[in-house]
């Protein structure tokens, strides 16, 4: 069942996303996708529409401030290279 923004705390699979997110990967995309099916079992789609959502959700914002403003940073940033 899908939660809202602000509807409780951060659920289990959202402070795994985060925490997975905050991590560094030197092997490239490859072993980030291969971490996110096998730690999360999610595919890395579903990781990226979680990891989008939660960036716009405050509850994240006051968990993990600094991985989240990284990666408003880094989503900000790809929005201009596309315009």
């Amino acid at each position: 069942m899908e939660r809202r923004a602000g509807a409780g705390p951060l659920g289990a699979v959202e402070r795994d996303v985060l925490a997975l997110e905050r991590r560094g990967f030197p092997g490239g995309p490859g072993a980030k996708e291969r971490a996110i099916r096998e730690e999360l079992e999610l595919s890395p789609v579903r990781y990226y529409q979680l990891l989008n959502a939660l960036l716009d959700d405050p509850r994240a914002l006051a968990h993990d401030p600094v991985t989240v403003n990284r990666m408003r940073r880094v989503r900000e940033a790809r929005r201009r290279e596309r315009q």
